[in-house]
């Protein structure tokens, strides 16, 4: 059964920055594609960042320059370093998984292991 477990959220002033963290159990195959997902109140959860196959790496166009995501393999673990924060940043981050190829990291639709979020609020 796989399990995600995310953690790193919280209260940060406008330009701060945080780190997500998903601590990742259960896989029986290398064969997953893996990211970050947010939702926002009142909107639609949308792709943040991802890790796709054959090295194929997401990041949503609002986020380039300012998040990096990264992985431990050996501790199981995928990270979402978060700097220059805005407002809009606000949202429950989610860390989400599925099994196979020809997946597209991105696509919120065709992950079927989710966590349960990390809020982040960006305010001052």
């Amino acid at each position: 059964q796989v399990q995600l477990v995310e953690s790193g959220g919280g209260l940060v002033q406008p330009g701060g920055s945080l780190r997500l963290s998903c601590q990742a159990s259960g896989f029986s195959s290398d064969e997953y594609v893996i990211g970050w997902f947010r939702q926002a109140p009142g909107k639609e959860r949308e792709a943040v960042s991802c890790f796709g196959h054959d090295g194929y790496t997401f990041y949503r166009e609002s986020v380039k320059g300012r998040f990096t995501i990264s992985r431990d393999i050996a501790k199981k673990t995928l990270y979402l370093q978060m700097t220059s924060l805005k407002p809009e940043d606000t949202a429950v981050y989610y860390c989400a998984s599925t099994l196979g190829l020809g997946v597209w990291c991105a696509n919120t639709y065709a992950m079927n292991y989710w966590g349960k979020g990390t809020p982040v609020t960006v305010s001052s």
